[in-house]
């Protein structure tokens, strides 16, 4: 029996960088001819890059599209091709193109259009309505893209009903904490209540503030992972896969007498390729192993600052070190990300700075072997207040004058970004934005917030994990209690409930809805519950004027939430 070689092809796209993504998608069209592959299967909106948002709406860009998809069915001469683009026909569609020996063999409209969390398909595109089956060989095979898998009555039911033994879904999903597990629980009870193969392959790298982690598999009809792809990585996965006498157990199974077949169904048939090898050998099976929570959230973050960097070509990132943990942690990430040589920190300190924040920051420098200069904001805050000092005589200090030190170091970090053209990398973590622990137009000025989604506890123990094996956040900078040191003496747990007990009320109320009764309900101080829920909503309107940042929680702040500025509901 001649087995079926297919290769997944998990690639990294550029939105908007069709002529780029389609050199990427015919080298390895060629490669997989080469290596005597029947079909090479690309990830969801591999050629527009995804998501594309209102390009879509562009007519050239429809049309340059269109051609590049042509250009790769030309290609497909002695090979399967799946990959998806944006079809245009009496509307929008999310589409996989199934290209076969160097013709249009059929499209595949996705019919299940997710429009929630940081989704917005409905917008843009219509759902298909055709279910379709294409009969190679002793294949029968039914292709679906994306969300179309999720639900356990997607149309791949229908697909199976008919007989298709292997299951091609094409996606691009993003990455949160937790998904890989639940998302790979889907995929296995999906073979195995159809006793069918399932390749699933899935985009890797990032878009703005979504991160791809890739992972693509192929899973057996009894729901095992036959084959596993690199997290986070552009990598090539090949199977050879035979078939399998699924057909009785089916006939046992009494799920499959709760449905009928549809008779509309339309199966497509694809003729033998001519010329093509007979008698090929069968290709290694490669499962690539899971990486652990640390290391998936890490990775997330250091893939996200560098496709960001990268594809807006930005040549080099600052960062403002402190001396505390966000900025440490920013930093490291950011060395991962572009190497030491593309990173600078500046250290701004004022009168109120102390010399062991100082000598951590400087510490971190050496450590990381990242270019930073000081400059001392003392003068220009003097300067500052001597303006100021007629308007505010008669006035105590207060939180004005605090601030205005963020904002003199904000106003620093742009100039450098003019001059150098250098992307400043804002530090705040999750737990300061969520509660407005954080200086609008200071500490939250810059180009990209690489911490935006990850709360306190989870910056402390990421640097940790970065420490393992060596050395590179100072340990100092690990155990003093964290302040913004924009006053004498002062902790962050002055004006904040502690770390440990305002994450678990943040987690609760932002990424689980969770309203005031229920989180008292699991131990949690009332008083605390109420001061958190108040500051989180009453600081929308800084969030909406906060940078993009990497999502890697199920609900970030951005477009996957979004809460009225003005409101009176609490």
């Amino acid at each position: 029996m001649n087995p079926l070689n297919i290769r997944l092809i998990q690639m990294n796209s550029t939105v908007g960088d069709i002529d780029g993504n389609l050199g990427k998608i015919l080298q390895a069209i060629n490669q997989a001819k080469q290596d005597a592959m029947d079909i090479v299967v690309f990830p969801e909106m591999v050629l527009p890059g995804y998501p594309p948002e209102d390009l879509i709406f562009r007519p050239d860009f429809l049309q340059r599209l269109q051609h590049a998809s042509d250009v790769i069915v030309d290609a497909s001469l002695g090979i399967m091709t799946v990959f998806g683009y944006v079809y245009a026909d009496s509307g929008l569609f999310n589409s996989a193109v199934v290209a076969h020996n160097g013709h249009l063999l059929t499209r595949v409209n996705k019919q299940l259009l997710p429009n929630y969390g940081v989704f917005d398909e409905a917008r843009y595109f219509q759902p298909g309505r055709e279910t379709k089956v294409i009969a190679k060989g002793e294949w029968l095979i039914g292709i679906s893209v994306c969300e179309d898998i999720w639900y356990p009555d997607g149309p791949y039911l229908q697909q199976a009903r008919h007989g298709a033994n292997l299951l091609i879904n094409i996606s691009a999903s993003p990455f949160s904490r937790g998904k890989q597990a639940e998302r790979e629980h889907m995929l296995q009870a999906r073979a195995d209540d159809v006793g069918a193969y399932l390749v699933w392959t899935n985009l890797t790298g990032a878009q703005d503030e979504l991160v791809f982690d890739g992972v693509s598999a192929v899973y057996g009809p009894d729901g095992h992972v036959v084959a596993r792809a690199k997290t986070f990585e552009e990598d090539v996965l090949s199977v050879s896969l035979t078939t399998v006498p699924s057909l009785h157990r089916r006939f046992i199974d009494p799920r499959w007498r709760l449905g009928p077949v549809d008779p509309h169904i339309e199966v497509i048939k694809a003729e033998p390729v001519q010329g093509q090898k007979q008698g090929k050998s069968s290709v290694p099976r490669l499962i690539a192993p899971l990486l652990s929570e640390e290391e998936e959230l890490y990775r997330a973050l250091v893939v996200g600052v560098r496709d960001y960097v990268e594809k807006n070509r930005f040549p080099e990132v600052v960062i403002g070190l402190s001396g505390g943990i966000d900025s440490a942690l920013t930093a490291v990430i950011a060395v991962d990300a572009l190497g030491p040589q593309r990173v600078h920190g500046v250290l701004m300190p004022s009168i109120i700075t102390s010399q062991e924040s100082l000598d951590d920051a400087w510490a971190l420098v050496r450590n990381l072997g990242i270019h930073a200069l000081e400059v001392a904001i003392a003068p220009v805050m003097e300067a500052f207040e001597c303006q100021l000092h007629p308007v505010f005589e008669g006035t105590a200090r207060d939180i004005t004058e605090e601030n205005l030190q963020a904002r003199i170091r904000g106003t620093l970090l742009m100039a450098l970004s003019n001059k150098f053209g250098w992307l400043v990398l804002t530090t705040g973590n999750k737990s300061e934005m969520a509660t407005g622990y954080s200086t609008l137009y200071g500490d939250m000025a810059g180009g990209f917030a690489v911490l935006k989604d990850v709360l306190k506890t989870q910056v402390f123990q990421l640097a940790r994990w970065v420490n393992q094996s060596m050395e590179r956040i100072p340990h100092n900078i690990l155990v003093k209690p964290p302040s913004a040191e924009l006053r004498p003496d002062q902790k962050d747990e002055d004006s904040l409930p502690p770390y440990s007990v305002l994450d678990r009320i943040l987690q609760g109320y932002i990424e689980d809805d969770l309203p005031a009764e229920e989180l008292v309900s699991q131990q949690l101080d009332p008083e605390y519950v109420a001061q958190v829920i108040k500051l989180v909503n009453r600081n929308e309107y800084k969030r909406r004027q906060a940078p993009i940042g990497i999502k890697v929680t199920s609900r970030a702040f951005g477009r996957d939430r979004r809460m009225p500025i003005t409101r009176r509901f609490e």
